[in-house]
Order: C-alpha cells, then structure tokens, then sequence
C-alpha cells in the first residue's frame, strides 16, 4: 500500500460498511395539518394550474411540489470537479446522479457502470471473480456479485473517498481511492470533469496471484430513453503511457465524450473492450475475464456507431506473494460546449479557457494521471488542522467537508466569458479572469444563484474559492440594476408583477429550464421585489467578503468595495421606505416577505429587523473605509434610532420575539443578524447586547433544540413558550440544516461550545447514520420523520462554524 500519509485511510470521515443499512426510513411527503391546509389552499390551487400548464407545454416546473425526490440513501463522494457536471457514487460502488446536463439532477444507478476483480492463483485458475460493488442490479444478469459487504469498508471525506475490501480468504487485499479535483484556491485543477482510482492491490498469500481489474462505461446517464437517442461509437488510443477508450455519444443534443484509461508499464497487461450490450446479460465479457484475466483480443471499427453501447479496460498484474501494486485508472466526461433548455446562448465550460474547446479529453487525462498526487498533497493539507485539531469533536471533522459536496453536485455551472460580454466588463472584473458561474438553490429547487439561501452557503465559498465568491457576487450587483418588464404570476396571491424590478437584489439569477443569466427570477411564488432580506443580505456579504479577505494580499477588498458601493447604496434607500413609522426599524409586510416564504412576519420582527440594523452597522464599516463621512453620519443616525425601537419592540425579557404580534415564538434564527456580524469581525456588541445575546442563545438550546426530537434533529424553527413546536405553518415546525448550522456558528462565537457541538452534532448524525441523507442533505427535517427538498445549497453553512472556529483568538470574548 502506499505509504504517504495523505494517501492513507483517514481517521475520520462518513464511515460504513458496504452492508450497512440505515435504521430509519423518512418520506418527502409533508403531513399537513388542518390549519396549514386551510392557509395553502388557495396557493396550492394556483400551483396546481401552473403546473398543469408546465406539464402542458413540455416544461419542468421550478419547484415540483407534486413529485417530491425520494431519497434513495445510498450515496458517497461524487466524482468531479466544481462546474463540469459530476457522476455520484454510491457508497456500495455504484455509479449514480449524474448532473452532467446542466442545472439537471438525474436519480440513475447505471448498473453498466463497474468495477470487476478477477484473482487467478499459481495454476492460472479462478479463485474468485466479483463485481466490486454490493447493491442490488437488475440487469447483466450473468455479472455476480460475491464478495461480503460487511468485511468490506468505505471512508468518504470529500473530495475523496476509499473503498476497502477483504479478499483474505483469497490472499489479497484491495484498496480503491477515489480522488477528484476540488482544491480550495485552485482554479485550473477544480475546474476539470474527471476523477482518478487508484487500486492499492497487495499479496498476502504464500503463493503467487494475477489479479485483473476492470473498469466497464456505457454511454449516457442512464435514462433508458435519451442513452437510446443518439448515435455513440469508441475508439481505442495509446497515448503516451496510457491507453484507454473514448466513447463519442450526446447527451441532450450536446456532445459528450467518455475516457476511460489507465496507466500502462511493463508490470502490467493492458486489455480493452471496445463494446458489449449494456441491455445482454453480459457473459460475453464476464467469461472473457473468467477464462483469461483479461479481455479478447478485438479488431477495432471506430466507425461502427450504436445506439447504446459499452466499453471497458482491464489492467493485469502478477504479484508474488507479499508483493503490492497500483492499478490506476481515469474517467473524464468532456462536455465542452452546452446550454440551457431554451437554447437562447451557447457557453463554453470554464476547463476549456486552459485546456481548448476541442478534443479535450486526452489532454484532460493525461493532465489527471500526471497531477493527482500534488492534488492529494493539496486536499491534504486543507483538511489536516481540522483533522489533527484535539479540540474539534470527531463527527465535525468528517461532517464539515462531507458536506462541501454540494460546491460541485449542486448543478454547479462554471463557465468561460464569451467576447461580447468581455468588451461590457473593465479588465478588473473578476469575471474576465475567472468566468461566470452558478450553483443550484437545491436538486428539486431549480434556480441558479439563489441568493436568500446563498447568504447562509457562501462562507463555503468566501473561504475556499474566493474568486468564485467575488464571480458570483459582481454577477448579482449587475443584476440588481437590471429590470425585465414582463409580468409574472405570482402564485402566493394570484397577482401580476414585473419579473424583476430594477434597483432590487433579485432571488435568482433564473432556472436551467429557461435561461439562467438572462431570465432572472424564476421563483414565481412571491413578489421578492418586496421581500426584506435579500437587500440587506447582500450588504451583509460584500462585508464579510472584505473583513474575511482583506489580509489577503493577492485581493484587492478595497477596489472590491468600490465596484459594489453603489449598488450597496441604492438597495440601503430601497430599504429605508421599509421603515414606514420612521423609527430607523424596517417593517416587515404580513405576508411571507423573506427566506422563510411560508412563514408571515409582521410589523417589526426579530430576523428582518436584525438584518436591517447589521445592514447598518456594515455600511459605517463600508464607508469608513471608503471615506464616506456623510453616508456614514447618516446610517450612525439611523442605527441608533433602530436599535432603540427594536429593544424596545422585540425584546421581551429572555429573547427577541419573532415579531411584534407573536412574542412567545422562539424563533431559532432570531440572532442570525448578530453571528453574522460577529463572525465578519464585529464583536463589539454595539447592535445586540451582549447579556441578551446570551440569553437568546439560551432559550432557544433549551427549547428549540433540547426539546426537539430530544436534540437529535437540530434546532425546530419555531417554538411556542409553554406551547411546544409552532405548528402554525409549515416552516415553523421545521428544523432547516443551513440555518441550525448558522446557529451553531453563533454559539460557537460566543464560547457556547457544549451547545454549539450539541446542536449541530444530533442533527449530523442523524442524517448520516440514522436516514441516510449525509450527501443529500434536504433544506427542512421534520420531528414526524419527513424531510423536504433534498440535496440543497443552505447547508454549507457549516463553514461559518469553522469561521467561528478559527476566528474565536480573535474575538474579545475570554477564551476558554
């Protein structure tokens, strides 16, 4: 076995058996109760006629309330980088959801797809043959699966993960590692649409054994209607001292090449198969390898095109006995030039700025096989002083980068800039240099970019990948001054509206399904012109961006804060004709006018009025450093008028009422404004006191997470003193992961740490050990054993815990 250390099985992780099966099974299906009924009806009856008119014109909703995503609970790392489309696997050895077409989520297990081990003992006989995979298949009846899942492990820390099997009883001893590009600060390797196994392959017995692995592709994504639409044909190649196959297919009328390939040397017998019948019962090859360790000799014709086919490569190896080899082997997917569902653009993925836009994929894999070793040095060391941290509880250690997977699963879209929107941008415009990109709102929300949910995501990326940060962000100051006139059904009250009204923050940057970056907007359920978060949201951002990178040499935060002063600007006036009694307090409006959009606040209420007076307090920062000395006399003023109010109006004695109407609703992410604050260095306390911050922190442990599902699910979004969970709409009975993950964040500031580790660890093992959601995390859990929306953005809001962390020397708070 190799004997680096980053190379290793790491002590932490998500940490199963290839038999393991998760003791609880929970449903997407949301049991409403009367009230709540009787609230959503008319919403749902609008809702039902979009969808019909969706369903009508051949369109996916943006929402599916109707066919909620059943989890299937059996995913591990997915393999790829950030913004090429990934391939998941599951933890048994599947190869399943493909987000290969863009903004799409595709629910496949291709049981094509596989590992295969052949072991011959001395006398060149078959001591065992075995997919290296243990779940359930349907097809390939004649390819068998017989080695034990429970003596077979699997450890997943994105972005890797290993596979161990023991074949004792056979005298070997298999270790398969995953690798994928994803490396914080590491814009070119991040970028490319491939992932790396290395198969660590030792002797333990007293004689000689030749072992073959084999890798087998089919093309597509396994729909049994699109893999069939289009032609597809192989071809074989050498390539310096590699040799695999490529299949030519599409996917989605865009072209698509697969390769396949391993390293060749002398040790080592290299076979191909240049196809086979994914639909047959596959005994051809499976004899191929059972008789001889290795796949027939084949004639190959490159010209021969099928409309689903196969391929696979073997890799043979003697060892004698204590001897250990590596079989390595490379999948790319080359999918360089795509678009969106109603074709209006062509974009070129951000990979080919560096490696070209044509017959990439040789390049890619060669690049992959001769890179993946400083990849792991690197991934390595940004996860060895969480690792190695004493202080740190073990779960989070593996949780905290498991849960990064969604910075490349999330349909995440990285693109180059074409030369018509690079004469509209200055040279300085990040964007020139690193593209656009885009990340999903969630698998069964389609929308790019949502920005209510990314204010709580974001730390994953302003502390990893800061020029995706800085990409993202000047790509939503654009569109803040954009407008587009045509009229929207918004389906909460069956109104018109302007799709986006210029001068405002909008809620996306649009949906796969139509045209993201030109069709902003597709949340159609409020009127988010009016909402009173996303404004000040935004302001929040750009000020944690320039507090957390303003050390960093090779960012400039100052150029950063001029290019979006303006914007901060004119959204810091919208927001002050919120204030409608003139108190420096924004009103919220009696409808659900925020991220919780089911949920009505009223008047002045806890979170929006929180935001607001932090918006505040950040532009004194803003323009303190940008020399602003009216524009900052004037939110100074405006600051402590609202902080008055809001004491004086949400303040009940323990904890900050969640609205001037409902003052004995803890709502758990009342503080969100204040850790939000702290964590971008603001701990003077100047905005929410320190006694009460404390005190709020208290009540809502002691209710909305102790006395929740007995603190294993985290923290219940509402909680009535003396009444239990609020049951009064659906939100506020739930427990939402990104913002329990927040509110661990804020403990954790303020030397909380048995509460902050209590919250967010019973909800974390729940979902890896208990239901099976650890690489799907949903956006909502309920107490009935119901989750909503799986495989959402919100989550990495875990790396504000790791701000916090990291940040805690830092604070002017007695650290314990």
């Amino acid at each position: 076995m190799e004997s680096d250390e980053e190379a290793r099985v790491p002590k932490y992780g998500f940490k199963v058996s290839l038999d393991y099966q998760f003791p609880e099974n929970w449903t997407p299906r949301i049991p409403l109760k009367i009230k709540q009924l009787i609230q959503l009806l008319p919403l749902m009856l609008r809702y039902l006629w979009y969808y019909i008119i969706a369903w009508w014109h051949k369109r996916k909703p943006t929402m599916d309330y109707i066919k909620p995503v059943q989890a299937l609970r059996i995913y591990g790392v997915p393999l790829g980088g950030i913004g090429s489309g990934t391939i998941g696997r599951g933890f048994k050895g599947e190869f399943c959801r493909y987000t290969l077409r863009p903004g799409n989520t595709e629910y496949h297990v291709v049981e094509a797809n596989q590992f295969i081990v052949t072991i011959k003992n001395e006398k060149k006989e078959t001591i065992l043959q075995s997919l290296l995979s243990t779940y359930k298949r349907k097809t390939l009846k004649a390819w068998k699966n017989v080695i034990k899942g429970s003596q077979c492990k699997y450890t997943g820390l994105y972005p890797r993960a290993w596979t161990e099997y023991d074949l004792s009883e056979y005298g070997i001893i298999l270790i398969c590692r995953q690798i994928s590009p994803v490396i914080p600060h590491n814009y070119t390797d991040s970028s490319l649409p491939c992932g790396i196994f290395v198969w660590e392959v030792k002797n333990f017995s007293n004689e000689e054994r030749t072992i073959t692995i084999a890798l087998t592709i089919k093309n597509g994504t396994g729909d049994k209607h699109s893999d069939k639409a289009y032609a597809c044909r192989a071809k074989g190649f050498s390539y310096l001292d590699k040799e695999g196959i490529v299949i030519h297919h599409q996917i989605d009328k865009m072209n698509c090449s697969y390769t396949l390939a391993t390293k060749a040397d002398t040790n080592r017998a290299i076979s191909k198969c240049m196809y086979f019948d994914p639909n047959s019962d596959g005994s051809k090859v499976w004899k191929q390898l059972h008789d001889n360790g290795r796949f027939d000799n084949v004639v190959e014709k490159s010209a021969e095109s099928y409309k689903e086919m196969g391929c696979a490569i073997a890799s043979q190896v003697l060892l004698f006995p204590s001897q250990q080899q590596n079989i390595e082997f490379c999948l790319v997917w080359d999918m360089p030039n795509i678009n969106f569902h109603l074709n209006e653009k062509k974009y070129f993925r951000y990979y080919t700025k560096i490696f070209g836009r044509e017959n990439t994929s040789l390049k890619i894999m060669d690049y992959a096989f001769n890179n993946y070793r400083n990849w792991e040095k690197e991934i390595y060391k940004w996860q060895e002083s969480v690792l190695n941290d004493d202080a740190l509880p073990d779960w989070y250690k593996g949780v905290l980068f498991n849960q990064t997977y969604f910075i490349s699963d999330g349909g995440t879209v990285w693109l180059d800039i074409d030369e018509e929107k690079s004469k509209t941008m200055p040279a300085s415009d990040p964007r020139q240099k690193y593209g656009q990109f885009a990340i999903l709102e969630g698998a069964e929300y389609r929308m790019y970019n949502t920005y209510d949910v990314h204010f709580y995501a974001s730390f994953a990326f302003a502390m990893n990948w800061p020029q995706l940060q800085r990409v993202f962000q000047y790509e939503i100051r654009d569109t803040i001054f954009m407008e587009m006139n045509n009229m929207a059904w918004i389906l909460y009250d069956g109104k018109r509206a302007e799709r986006k009204i210029k001068n405002t923050v909008p809620h996306d940057i649009g949906d796969p399904w139509e045209e993201p970056f030109i069709r902003i907007n597709a949340y159609n359920i409020h009127d988010v012109s009016e909402w009173r978060d996303l404004g000040v949201k935004f302001v929040l951002e750009v000020f944690r961006d320039y507090t957390l990178w303003k050390k960093k040499a090779h960012l400039d935060t100052r150029k950063y804060l001029e290019d979006m002063y303006g914007a901060l600007k004119i959204i810091m006036q919208k927001f002050e004709k919120f204030d409608e009694d003139g108190d420096g307090l924004i009103e919220n409006s009696g409808t659900p006018d925020q991220t919780f959009d089911s949920w009505i606040m009223t008047g002045a209420s806890a979170y929006c009025g929180g935001l607001w007076l932090a918006a505040l307090r950040a532009m004194i920062e803003i323009c303190n450093e940008l020399g602003k000395e009216q524009a900052k006399e004037k939110y100074q003023n405006i600051l402590k008028k609202g902080t008055a109010s809001f004491d004086k109006k949400l303040w009940n004695g323990s904890f900050y009422s969640f609205d001037a109407e409902n003052p004995k609703i803890i709502m758990a992410d009342q503080l969100c404004a204040h850790w939000y604050l702290k964590v971008s260095g603001i701990d003077d306390y100047s905005v929410f006191p320190k006694d009460k911050v404390r005190s709020a922190f208290d009540v809502i442990f002691k209710h909305n997470v102790k006395q929740f599902y007995n603190g294993k699910l985290g923290a219940v979004n509402g909680y009535i003193v003396d009444g239990g969970v609020d049951e009064g709409t659906i939100q506020s009975e739930e427990s939402w992961t990104g913002v329990t993950y927040g509110l661990a964040a804020g403990m954790l500031a303020e030397e909380m740490l048995e509460e902050a580790w209590q919250t967010a660890g019973g909800m974390s093992e729940t979902l890896e050990y208990q239901i099976g959601l650890a690489f799907e995390t949903p956006e909502a859990l309920f107490a009935v054993k119901v989750y909503r929306s799986v495989s959402y953005m919100r989550p990495l809001s875990i790396w504000a815990m790791q701000l916090a962390w990291e940040n805690r020397k830092n604070y002017n708070v007695k650290v314990a």
